[in-house]
């Protein structure tokens, strides 16, 4: 009988969060490799490469992939056979191991979850609770699945019940485009068919666990309805076009992952579930001979790109900016961004909100005249870093402020993730601002543009407060210009054509 220790537990649960933290799965890197090297659209291949060098530095720095660090969900498979050496609960060992993790001075992760969620949301400080999903399983150890999911993906899960005789695929495919580019593809997609509606979301959650083996299951040809789906799904969702980070490409998901399960006869459940670019999930077992041992992969596994920021890019002084200069930007452009720029993201926004609308004034140094924002929450600083990775949050949440942002503030510009919606295009467009897409999935490598950092305003919100960043050449892309065009609009449009082009020419 296997006697699992308390320590060994906790200590594993810590050192795999760790490792995910900085190491994407060997498979993701092969598949994103392989992407990047077959993609022709020159916006999605630049953010592919962004993707690839900053995943590099992370293995090599040992610091995060991605500054949203990610709410821990756990799979627990506990062995009837096995035996606890252990005071605390299940709960609380693997509670445990997500704070020794998330507070590792060498490494520290970023803690996103807030208690009291419809209420004072404040921040738990240490990344705990995980989401804990255990079963009573034949044997005599414990399985553990760990995954670190970041809210932008998180926040595009979609569940429906069909009716029993209607088209899956179609309402993926109706579905998909509605998501936006806010889950940072190219990624996996979960699907859970059947059960019940908790079931299917679990089945969905669960499935991006799995290796990325789509290209061997096209090989070998399917073997079942699962995998006629998987194929099915795999090439309609690229004939998207949606394309790395939402510019329009090749290249959307890497893999679709489904598992299913008996249903009620009369139902149809969903669920549909994205992983991101720092896609950040590791397996293993415990059998009682202690903690678990991971092997760092080899670097040799990533491949080796060349990638010149400045090549074709126009620079930026932020500190001179003026309206005239953003009138000329172009759809698509690249920047490379030097000077001040002031950060903020929900929580700010909603503390300029009230203040504004009490008629306050904003606290000393928040001035946005003709300034940009950058729509951020940093990871710490460790060793002689200024910032941690800080990478950029999905802008869409911010759609709801921007008019406001523009309209009292004086703000100029804003720089975020993936696309807004038709409210902040319009007030963009009314005012002459502009909109900067940086790569989701490459915070490590934005945050080494970050020359300086202090604290402005707002310290109580953590991540959320409000800073000034002093930036060299910060890579960045024109989303939506002065004029109100989206290159996430035009983009996938765009590759779509060209990809039903690029079919007919192979048929």
């Amino acid at each position: 009988m296997a006697i699992i220790k308390q320590d060994d537990l906790i200590q594993s649960i810590a050192d795999g969060l760790q490792y995910i933290s900085y190491y994407h799965p060997a498979d993701y890197i092969s598949a994103l490799t392989e992407a990047w090297q077959r993609e022709e659209s020159p916006a999605a291949k630049d953010a592919v490469a962004q993707i690839l060098i900053n995943s590099r530095m992370c293995a090599e720095g040992h610091r995060p992939i991605c500054q949203d660090t990610g709410m821990v969900v756990v799979f627990l498979d506990v062995g009837m056979d096995i035996q606890w050496d252990a005071r605390l609960s299940l709960e609380e060992m693997v509670n445990e191991g997500v704070r020794r993790a998330y507070n590792h001075p060498d490494n520290v992760l970023r803690a996103s979850m807030v208690a009291d969620p419809a209420g004072a949301r404040t921040n738990t400080k240490d990344n705990t609770p995980a989401v804990i999903h255990t079963r009573i399983v034949p044997g005599d150890r414990v399985e553990i699945k760990l995954a670190a999911k970041g809210g932008g993906s998180e926040n595009k899960a979609k569940f429906t019940v069909l009716n029993p005789s209607a088209s899956l695929v179609d309402w993926v495919l109706d579905t998909l485009p509605t998501m936006g580019a806010g889950w940072c593809p190219p990624g996996m997609l979960g699907i859970g068919i059947g059960g019940s509606a908790e079931k299917a979301m679990l089945l969905a959650k669960e499935s991006l666990m799995e290796h990325i083996d789509i290209h061997k299951l096209k090989e070998r040809g399917p073997g079942n309805r699962v995998e006629e789906l998987r194929l099915e799904l795999f090439e309609k969702v690229n004939a998207l076009g949606i394309g790395a980070q939402g510019l329009g490409g090749l290249t959307t998901v890497l893999d679709v992952k489904i598992r299913d399960y008996p249903t009620h006869a009369a139902s149809l459940p969903v669920a549909l579930i994205p992983n991101c670019a720092a896609t950040r999930h590791i397996e293993f077992s415990l059998d009682g001979t202690g903690p678990v041992e991971l092997t760092p992969p080899r670097l040799d596994e990533w491949p080796a790109i060349t990638w010149d920021a400045a090549s074709g890019s126009r620079r930026v002084n932020l500190d001179t900016l003026t309206r005239a200069e953003i009138a000329a930007w172009q759809p698509g452009e690249r920047l490379l961004l030097s000077g001040k720029l002031l950060t903020g993201r929900d929580a700010a926004h909603k503390r300029i909100q009230d203040l504004l609308n009490k008629g306050e004034p904003l606290p000393d140094g928040v001035d946005f005249s003709n300034r940009f924002i950058y729509y951020v929450g940093p990871v710490d600083p460790v060793r002689d870093e200024v910032v941690g990775p800080a990478g950029p949050t999905t802008s869409t949440r911010m759609d709801k402020f921007t008019e406001m942002m523009l309209d009292k503030t004086g703000l100029i510009g804003m720089v975020g993730k993936a696309e807004r919606g038709p409210l902040a295009i319009e007030s963009i467009r009314k005012h002459g601002a502009v909109y900067l897409m940086a790569v989701g999935g490459a915070a490590y490598l934005v945050s080494k543009a970050i020359k300086g950092s202090r604290m402005i305003a707002f310290e109580d919100l953590g991540m959320e407060a409000i800073r000034e960043f002093d930036v060299e050449d910060m890579p960045v892309t024109v989303a939506v210009d002065s004029q109100g065009t989206s290159v996430h609009k035009t983009g996938p449009a765009e590759w779509k054509i060209k990809i039903e082009e690029i079919t007919r020419m192979k048929s």
